[in-house]
């Protein structure tokens, strides 16, 4: 099976590469008017691809963010900073009173 696609690809090239010999020496030959419509169309396909490649990619991007099961680097410190500003809250409340705005008798 992959020698069969090798060969589809090697066809392939070498169509292309005949191609673009052909027009290099002018035994093909075509109009400007032509000339412009393949360039047209040569860009339009290129920004298909360009799009398509680039939906590809964010959905690998996406999955491998989404599929790493812990927490980043970042996220750890973020966590860690949320327990500390808790047990900091619980110690002013502490001190200053009750949370309701009273305040303790000792």
């Amino acid at each position: 099976m992959r020698r069969r696609w090798a060969a589809l690809w090697v066809a392939f090239v070498l169509v292309l590469a005949s191609i673009e010999i052909g027009l290099v020496t002018e035994v093909i030959a075509f109009d400007p008017l032509t000339y412009f419509y393949f360039v047209i169309l040569g860009i339009t396909a290129i920004g298909i691809l360009a799009i398509i490649g680039a939906v590809f990619i964010g959905i690998f991007i996406t999955t491998r963010i989404l599929s790493s099961r812990e927490f980043t680097p970042f996220e750890k410190e973020m966590l860690a900073m949320r327990e500390d500003v808790k047990t900091l809250s619980a110690k002013v409340d502490r001190l200053v009173g009750e949370p309701d705005g009273s305040i303790k008798k000792r």
